[in-house]
C-alpha cells in the first residue's frame, strides 16, 4: 500500500489543481467510451508484476496526465475535426499570458471590444499548517479519534484510528489521505522540517472571503482536543484574501482568480502586473499558430517524459511510440513550417505557416496539419487508456485467447495499475 499511496500523493500534489476544472470535465458519452476502451485493454492484458521501482507509479501518472494534455490541445485546435475551422473560430488573446490567462466563452456573433486589466493582488487560499512532529516519535496513544470540519456550506466529521506502535509519521500520513480522499474542497500534504520532523499542511481549493466571513474552513474537535492540538491543523497560518484588479482603470475585486467579463471572456489571474494587460480577439492566422503551438508543446512534453524514462530505465517504448508521429510526417511537416530536431521535438516557423496558408496551397497545408492532429490524437488515446503498456514489468501469465474476460479492475484509472505487488 505504501507504494500506491506514494503514487496517489504524487498525483494530487502534481496534477490535483486541475481536478474539477470545467475544461478537464467530460460528457457522459466520452466517459462511457473511455470505460469501454479500458475494459477492452484489460481483456487483452496479461497478468504482470511491476518491477520494484519507486518512480514507476509516478511515470504512469505522468504518461496519463500528459496524454490528457495532448487530447485537450487537439480538441482546442479543432472542434469539428478539421483544423481549418479554427480560422472562423473566435480565440481570445492576452498580451501577457503569464499574468492573465483568457478564454473566449461568449457568442460568436456578438461585437467585441478590446479592454485592459491591471492586477493589483491575487486571490489566495486558506492554509493551516500543523505542528512539526518527530517522524519516528509516538505522540498519539492507540484509539479511535475524530475532528470536525466546517466550510461555507457544510459540516463534516472525520474519524481515524491510531493503532498500537504507529509513529507520528504514520498518523500524519493517515490524516493526509483522509482529507485528500474526502473531496471536500481541501488538499493536504506533509511538509518536512528540520531534524526529521514533518507537519500536516491543509490548503483550501477555494480562495477569498465573502462579506462577514472569517475563514474558508475551520477544523476543531471538542471530544479529542488533545490529539488535534498535537497535530496543530486547527491553526490558520495563511489567511485567504480576495483578488484586486482594475478593469479599464476602474477598481474591482473578486473572491476568485477566475471570473467572466461581459459574458464573453473568462479571465484567470496568475500574477500581479506592473502595467495593464490587453485582452481581445486574435485574428484568424494568429489563432491558428497559437493552436498549433499548443499542440506541439503538448507533444514535446510527452516526448520529454519518454526521454527521461529512457535515461533512467533504458526503456524506449514510450519514446519510440510518440516520436513515430513526427518521423512519419517529417517531409510534409517541413513544407508547412514545422521542423524536427535530433530528439524528435517539433517547432513551428509561424511566418512560413502564414505564407502557405495565404497561398494557393492552403488546403494542402491543412491536410498535413490534420494528419498531424490525428496522429497525435491517436498516440494520446493509446497512452491515456493504458499507460502501463510503457512501464517495466514482468509478465506472470497470459490470458486464454479463447476465453477473454474483463479483469476485475477494468474500471481502474490506470487500466492494469491495480496489480498484486506480492506476486
Amino acid at each position: 500500500m505504501a507504494r500506491i499511496d506514494a503514487a496517489y500523493n504524487y498525483f494530487l500534489s502534481t496534477y490535483g489543481d486541475d481536478i474539477g476544472k470545467r475544461y478537464e470535465s467530460h460528457k457522459k458519452s466520452e466517459l462511457r467510451d473511455t470505460y469501454n476502451k479500458i475494459v477492452k485493454a484489460n481483456k487483452d492484458s496479461p497478468l504482470y508484476k511491476i518491477k520494484d521501482s519507486e518512480d514507476m507509479g509516478q511515470f504512469a501518472i505522468d504518461i496519463k496526465e500528459h496524454a490528457n494534455a495532448m487530447t485537450l490541445a487537439v480538441s482546442n485546435l479543432s472542434d469539428t475535426g478539421d483544423i481549418s475551422g479554427i480560422m472562423e473560430k473566435r480565440i481570445a488573446f492576452s498580451s501577457d499570458d503569464n499574468t492573465i490567462g483568457v478564454l473566449f466563452v461568449g457568442d460568436e456573433n456578438s461585437p467585441i471590444d478590446e479592454f485592459s486589466v491591471q492586477v493589483d493582488a491575487i486571490a489566495t487560499s486558506q492554509v493551516n499548517t500543523g505542528n512539526f512532529l518527530y517522524d519516528q516519535g509516538h505522540d498519539f496513544e492507540s484509539g479511535q479519534y475524530s475532528f470536525d470540519l466546517e466550510t461555507r456550506n457544510h459540516s463534516y466529521e472525520f474519524q481515524y484510528n491510531v493503532n498500537f506502535g504507529e509513529t507520528n509519521s504514520d498518523v500524519q500520513n493517515k490524516i493526509v489521505r483522509l482529507i485528500n480522499t474526502s473531496d471536500v474542497g481541501l488538499s493536504a500534504k506533509l511538509v518536512t522540517g528540520p531534524n526529521s520532523t514533518s507537519a500536516v499542511q491543509v490548503r483550501s481549493k477555494n480562495t477569498g472571503l465573502g462579506i462577514g466571513e472569517e475563514y474558508i474552513f475551520k477544523i476543531s474537535s471538542p471530544s479529542n482536543f488533545r490529539e488535534l492540538d498535537t497535530l496543530g491543523i486547527g491553526r490558520m497560518t495563511e489567511a485567504p484574501s480576495n483578488s484586486s484588479f482594475r478593469l479599464n482603470g476602474n477598481e474591482h475585486s473578486s473572491m476568485s482568480n477566475t471570473f467572466t467579463v461581459n459574458k464573453s471572456f473568462e479571465l484567470s489571474l496568475k500574477a500581479v502586473s506592473d502595467e495593464p494587460v490587453t485582452i481581445g480577439i486574435m485574428n484568424d492566422t494568429e489563432a491558428l499558430s497559437q493552436g498549433v503551438n499548443q499542440m506541439l508543446d503538448s507533444y514535446n512534453s510527452m516526448l520529454d517524459i519518454g526521454l527521461r524514462y529512457n535515461g533512467t530505465h533504458q526503456n524506449r517504448a514510450l519514446f519510440n511510440d510518440i516520436s513515430s508521429v513526427s518521423k512519419g510526417l517529417s517531409e510534409e511537416l517541413a513544407n508547412v513550417g514545422i521542423s524536427i530536431d535530433d530528439k524528435s521535438h517539433m517547432s513551428l516557423d509561424k511566418d512560413k505557416l502564414f505564407e502557405i496558408i495565404n497561398s494557393g496551397d492552403r488546403q494542402a497545408a491543412f491536410d498535413v496539419l490534420n494528419k498531424l492532429k490525428d496522429s497525435i490524437s491517436s498516440a494520446a488515446s493509446r497512452a491515456s487508456i493504458n499507460p502501463m503498456a510503457y512501464v517495466d514489468k514482468t509478465v506472470v501469465e497470459y490470458k486464454n485467447p479463447n476465453h477473454t474476460l474483463a479483469a476485475p479492475y477494468a474500471s481502474s484509472q490506470y487500466a492494469g495499475m491495480m496489480v498484486n505487488y506480492g506476486l
